[in-house]
């Protein structure tokens, strides 16, 4: 079976400073792994380089089998979930409005759309705009929205930010529907302890590079 992730040697820069260095990774089908560092160590750069959305300047990067230094990477950017450190959801929408609006692209219902924000707890605030909502509700919609997409590669950068105690079993129940079905998640975090009952195993990001 194909790795679903495979970086060998790469490299990205942001203008004359290299961010990450000679990275290889290895991520199987259906594996969990976390990526841990200390802040500015390079990992929500590597989680956008597997989210297909940051150049790599060296090197050869693989991602559910796309170059993604090619054009593939934008066939092979809807098989991914990707939750960023901060929710990028439509302002001007509301809650339910921007879950509807995912799941319309990815081919499912509102009455699908209604599920997921009934999953996540946020059923009751669907009709209020994003921009008047807390940050841990725009995360917990932000996992409305990933979950609608059944990603075959699920990246979750520092998922607990900002989520109270009822929401933390959500980043459980959303990667362990994933490995169920054969995908492959990353959790970025720096908090250990949160990120082990997620994952098999873990890898360290240390000045731009793998350990």
């Amino acid at each position: 079976m194909p790795p679903a992730v495979s970086l060998r040697g790469v490299g990205v820069r942001a203008g004359a400073s290299v961010i990450l260095r000679d990275v290889d990774l290895e991520l199987a089908q259906g594996e969990s792994v976390g990526m841990l560092g200390a802040n500015g160590a390079g990992k929500t750069t590597l989680l956008r380089v597997l989210a297909t959305l940051q150049p790599i300047f060296a090197g050869h990067a693989e991602v559910l089998g796309a170059d993604i230094g090619a054009g593939d990477r934008y066939e092979v950017r809807p098989r991914i979930g990707y939750v960023g450190h901060v929710p990028s959801l439509y302002p001007e929408l509301t809650l339910g409005e921007n879950v509807a609006f995912t799941a319309r692209a990815r081919g499912r219902s509102d009455a699908d759309a209604h599920a997921a924000l009934a999953r996540v707890g946020l059923d009751r605030a669907a009709d209020r705009l994003a921009s008047a909502c807390s940050h841990g509700m725009q995360r917990r919609a932000e996992f409305a929205r990933v979950a609608l997409g059944d990603p075959e590669l699920l990246l979750l950068d520092e998922p607990h930010t900002a989520l109270d105690p009822a929401a933390i079993d959500i980043v459980a129940s959303v990667v362990s529907d994933t490995i169920e079905r054969g995908g492959t998640v990353v959790v970025v975090s720096h908090d250990l302890d949160r990120v082990s009952p997620l994952v098999d195993r873990s890898v360290e990001i240390a000045s731009g590079a793998v350990r």
